[in-house]
């Protein structure tokens, strides 16, 4: 598959895969088509008066999108269980959404960086 939906299927794929690392477009390319599907599910919901399609989608990617969280700190450089930074009210949700904006890491502890066996150029 190609264009922007593959970086969608490449996550579900990968829905229980807390190791490696997840760049900066896989991220946002899943959220943005997330976004448009929750958007969607929404005004389905509203067109059919209940909110059973949103909450399955909801549950469904649950697991997958947290896979993916943890493998974007992993590519800042940071533990994946830094998510649970994002428990911390207000303040940590926002803090785990600035990390997710960061450029890759040249640490490569968590494996290289995605798409190559090279390492990453020190700057």
């Amino acid at each position: 598959m190609g264009g922007p939906v593959h970086y969608y299927t490449d996550v579900l794929k990968k829905y229980a895969v807390f190791s490696g690392r997840a760049t900066r477009r896989e991220f946002w390319m899943f959220w943005l088509i997330d976004a448009v599907l929750v958007v969607g599910l929404i005004v389905l919901d509203g067109y059919l008066g209940t909110t059973l399609p949103e909450t399955a989608y909801a549950v469904a990617v649950f697991l997958p999108t947290l896979a993916l969280v943890v493998r974007r700190l992993h590519d800042t450089g940071r533990s994946g269980w830094m998510v649970l930074v994002a428990l911390v009210p207000f303040i940590g949700y926002f803090w785990v959404l600035w990390v997710m904006t960061l450029a890759s890491s040249t640490d490569e502890s968590y494996g290289p960086y995605p798409g190559t066996a090279d390492p990453l150029p020190a700057y």
